[in-house]
């Protein structure tokens, strides 16, 4: 008897929930008793990841990627752009404060990227690129610091580099900056095979 394919979608959404909580778990041991994780948010299976470098006060207050302005900002671009949200999952390379770019922060986000498997990565800022560059992903190649231009990151994973939201929120040149280099994820997103 064959089963549906919501029926095996569904095992693998729990599946990722599972692992994505596991993961959570890791961290926040990582984070020590003093400590506050800020977790990845978002749908555990999206086809997009956003990646900033490293949380913001609000985001440490909350222990939630992508919380506040920048998520705000985030929020309303892929309303702009036609972009479902739901599809969306978003993380910080560093975890939490204090923090290093070593081989454990890069073993959470090759692990967040397993989970997740997007198929497409909107890389924000120097920093966030050069972590992910520095990730010994399987089959990855170096993303070019070109932005906004889609790159292939692995044979089924593209990246697109846009600068750091956070730097982008308070002048206008930096907000256009930011929205012209963020734009083709909405072409990207229109030309998405649906399922």
């Amino acid at each position: 008897m064959a089963v549906p394919t919501d029926e095996i979608y569904e095992k693998y959404l729990q599946k990722a929930i599972a692992e994505i909580n596991d993961l959570g778990d890791e961290i926040a041991r990582a984070a020590g008793d003093g400590g506050v994780p800020v977790l990845g948010s978002g749908h555990p299976m999206a086809d997009v990841l956003l990646l900033k470098y490293g949380p913001q006060g609000s985001e440490l207050q909350e222990g939630v990627a992508f919380y506040g302005r920048a998520g705000q900002a985030i929020l309303r671009s892929l309303q702009r752009l036609r972009v479902d949200p739901m599809a969306v999952y978003g993380t910080n390379c560093l975890k939490f404060p204090g923090a290093e770019p070593d081989d454990q922060s890069h073993g959470w986000l090759a692990l967040e990227l397993h989970i997740v498997q997007p198929k497409l990565i909107v890389c924000m800022g120097e920093d966030a690129l050069g972590f992910l560059n520095a990730l010994e992903f399987p089959l990855s190649g170096t993303v070019e610091p070109t932005l906004g231009e889609l790159r292939r990151f692995t044979p089924t994973v593209e990246a697109l580099v846009v600068p750091d939201i956070d730097a982008s929120l308070d002048e206008q040149p930096s907000k256009t900056a930011f929205w012209n280099a963020f734009k083709p994820v909405g072409t990207w997103w229109a030309e998405l095979p649906p399922y």
